[in-house]
């Protein structure tokens, strides 16, 4: 199942920032830290590639801290990066950001030449959590769903130190399929734009190979040692909705509340501190992502030839 969700409000933030960019000295692009890559948006990284970069993996206190230690090496290792960890409901790291940004522009400053920051990200990445940290004060509205915010609107942090923000924005069409479960698993994609019981049984895939402990842990199924993780994942889902009580008639499993029920304990952090990628495991999936695009677009080229031959159409 290829997931995809590009709203039109999406479309309308797209061109806010094509226009705000050039304006702007510093970018910050928020990232859950249980997917810091496939919560990075690629489109945005051609919007604003030319412009030094402060990457933010929120949610920390939620994410597996040795992958997310990966992961800030990985982004501080990139040219005109740089990455820190944070947990945005907590105001100490949150001001750190300031001279983060103060480092990569360290020519802005004063009235002269205030400090303009772009604040972007993916839907419910804990962007507008996180402006409210910052500013002390309800600026943003927040929500444990994606695409809350609608406008762009300028903040000042200080006299000299204005920041934009901009709504979750994600691109046209998502390459990575691993990168589509993990942002629906997460809450980043509408509820309308996939199949929840699908993205819970991929969802479960994951955490059996690297959080089976989790597992158990949590839904107590009375396995031998080791047997969760070598579940087949459908007779997972179903003895987690058996042992939930997540009933229909005659004994059957209701799979999609229990795919629901799993979904909410992962974001809600009830299984635990959880990455779903590292950076070696992302690198392969993007490159597997990119050949399959590239054998899509030849395969729909081939096809937009063989018409023009077809109806007698002279190629240029």
């Amino acid at each position: 199942m290829a997931i995809q969700w590009f709203p039109g409000h999406m479309h309308l933030t797209k061109k806010a920032i094509t226009e705000r960019i050039k304006d702007i000295d510093v970018v910050i692009e928020v990232l859950d830290a249980r997917l810091p890559g496939s919560s990075a948006n690629p489109l945005l990284a051609e919007l604003t590639g030319h412009k030094p970069t402060l990457k933010v993996l929120n949610k920390q206190d939620v994410a597996d801290p040795e992958r997310t230690a990966l992961w800030v090496d990985w982004y501080n290792a990139q040219s005109a990066t740089r990455a820190v960890g944070l947990d945005a409901s907590d105001p100490a790291p949150a001001r750190k950001l300031i001279d983060a940004c103060h480092l990569l522009a360290p020519n802005r400053g004063g009235m002269a030449k205030p400090m303009r920051v772009l604040i972007c990200g993916v839907p419910n990445v804990g962007k507008s959590t996180l402006i409210n940290t910052l500013t002390n004060k309800r600026q943003a509205k927040t929500g444990d769903e994606a695409g809350i915010t609608k406008l762009e609107q300028r903040i000042t942090l200080a006299d000299d130190f204005y920041l934009w923000d901009t709504p979750g924005m994600l691109w046209p069409r998502i390459v990575v399929v691993e990168s589509g479960y993990n942002l629906a698993a997460s809450g980043a994609i509408g509820r309308n734009a996939y199949d929840e019981e699908l993205v819970a049984l991929e969802l479960l895939r994951r955490l059996q190979t690297h959080y089976a402990p989790l597992l158990e842990a949590r839904y107590k199924l009375g396995l031998p040692a080791g047997a969760m993780a070598s579940m087949h994942d459908e007779d997972l889902l179903a003895a987690i909705g058996k042992k939930r009580g997540a009933m229909l008639g005659g004994g059957r499993v209701n799979l999609q509340k229990t795919a629901e029920i799993v979904m909410t304990d992962f974001r809600t952090a009830i299984l635990g501190r959880i990455t779903l990628e590292t950076p070696a495991e992302f690198e392969v999936w993007r490159a597997a992502g990119a050949l399959a695009d590239a054998e899509r677009e030849a395969k729909k080229q081939a096809r937009e030839n063989r018409k023009k031959k077809g109806s007698g159409t002279r190629e240029p």
